[in-house]
C-alpha cells in the first residue's frame, strides 16, 4: 500500500516540478460531489478517465454519426474516433503548454457522451421535440452525473464535469484545460470532418478557399500541426489558450466552408428530413407508452419529467439501434403462408 500511494506522491510532485502555475494541480482538485475513498496509486483526474474509458455511453460512441449517417465505408470518423482524436490534440497542446495532460484526456474523453444519434442532426432533431431542450454538452454531464450505472452516475470531479459542459464554442470552462479540450474540439472536426467529405465525394480539396490552404495547410496534418504550432507560440506561458490571429481565422474561415458545403448542404438536410421522421415516431411512442421504455429509464421516471426521460432513451440510442427501435415498432413484418405450390 505504501508502494501504491507513493506512486501517486510521485505524480503530485512532477506536476509541481513541471506544470506552467496556470496549470490545474491533480493535489488541488475540488473534489466530488459524493465523498469516496480515495485511489492508492491514480490521481482523481486519471481516475475519472478510467471511469470513462469503461463505461457504457463511451462504447456506444463507435456506433453513432459524426458526420455522415451510418457510412459504409470503413474509413469514416465516428463519434468515437472523433473524441479519440480530441483527446491525443488535447494531450498535445497541454504538453506543449505544461498544463495538465490527464485532465485533458479526462475532459475530451466524456465530451460527446450525451451526442445523439445521427450527429447534430439527431441533437437539433431533440432539441425542437423537447420541451426543455436539448444540448449534448449538457446531456453529457448528464450521462456522467445521471445516467450511467443504472442511475448512480460516474461521481467525476468538479473540473471534469466542468470542462465538459463548457467545451462547445460558447462555453467558459473554469480551467486552462477545459478551454484545450475546447479549441482540440474545432481543430479535430473541422480536419477530419474535411477529410471524410473529400472521401465521399461531397467536395474536393480545390473547393476550400485557396488562402485557407496556404495559411493552414493542405493535409490534415499540416492543419493539426498548424494549429497546435499557433497556440503554443501565442500561448505559452500565459493563462490563455488561444491561436494567432492569422491561423484563428483561417480556421473560422476553414469552419465556415464546412458549414456551407457539408454540414447544412442540400443532400445532408434531406437525409435530417428522415432522421426527423424517426426520432419523432419514437419520441411520440415512449411519451404515449412510457411502460415500453427499458427498465433502467422507467426508475428515472419518479424524478425527472417524461419528456426528459424519453429525450434521455434516445440519445442514448446508436444510429443502427434507432434504425432498429424503429423498423421494431412501426415498419410490418412479413407474413409466411406456408407451401405456395399448392
Amino acid at each position: 500500500m505504501d508502494i501504491l500511494n507513493t506512486l501517486k506522491e510521485k505524480t503530485y510532485k512532477i506536476e509541481e516540478a513541471f506544470l506552467s502555475p496556470f496549470a490545474t494541480f491533480s493535489k488541488n482538485t475540488l473534489g466530488r460531489d459524493k465523498a469516496e475513498k480515495p485511489c492508492e496509486m491514480r490521481t482523481d483526474f486519471q481516475r475519472d478517465r478510467d471511469r470513462i474509458i469503461y463505461c457504457k455511453a463511451f462504447r456506444r460512441l463507435k456506433n453513432k454519426t459524426q458526420v455522415f449517417f451510418s457510412p459504409e465505408g470503413d474509413h469514416y470518423v465516428t463519434r468515437l474516433t472523433h473524441t479519440l482524436d480530441v483527446a491525443q490534440i488535447s494531450r498535445s497542446i497541454a504538453r506543449t503548454l505544461n498544463l495538465n495532460e490527464d485532465l485533458c484526456e479526462a475532459i475530451a474523453l466524456g465530451h460527446d457522451l450525451g451526442h445523439t444519434p445521427f450527429g447534430h442532426s439527431g441533437e437539433r432533431i431533440l432539441n425542437k421535440l423537447c420541451p426543455m431542450g436539448f444540448k449534448h454538452n449538457e446531456q453529457s454531464v448528464r450521462v456522467v452525473e445521471v445516467l450511467e450505472r443504472d442511475g448512480q452516475g460516474l461521481n467525476l470531479t468538479v473540473e471534469v464535469r466542468d470542462g465538459i459542459l463548457h467545451h462547445r464554442k460558447s462555453g467558459k470552462p473554469k480551467t486552462l484545460e477545459g478551454k484545450v479540450v475546447s479549441v482540440a474540439d474545432k481543430i479535430a472536426y473541422i480536419n477530419h470532418d474535411l477529410d471524410d467529405a473529400i472521401r465521399a465525394g461531397v467536395i474536393t480539396l480545390n473547393d476550400v478557399p485557396a488562402q485557407v490552404l496556404k495559411t493552414l495547410g493542405k493535409s490534415s496534418k499540416e492543419r493539426i500541426n498548424t494549429a497546435i504550432s499557433s497556440i503554443y507560440r501565442n500561448s505559452i506561458g500565459k493563462n490563455s489558450v488561444e491561436m494567432e490571429a492569422e491561423i484563428k481565422g483561417a480556421s473560422e474561415e476553414l469552419r465556415a466552408f464546412m458549414f456551407k458545403h457539408v454540414y447544412l448542404r442540400d443532400v445532408a438536410m434531406a437525409e435530417e428530413e428522415k432522421a426527423e421522421r424517426m426520432l419523432s415516431d419514437l419520441y411520440y411512442h415512449y411519451l404515449k407508452f412510457p411502460e415500453s421504455l427499458p427498465e433502467t429509464y422507467k426508475k428515472l421516471l419518479k424524478n425527472y419529467a417524461i419528456e426528459q426521460v424519453v429525450c434521455d432513451y434516445l440519445s442514448s440510442m446508436t444510429d443502427r439501434y434507432a434504425i432498429y427501435t424503429f423498423q421494431k415498432l412501426f415498419i410490418p413484418k412479413g407474413w409466411s403462408f406456408g407451401d405456395e405450390s399448392r
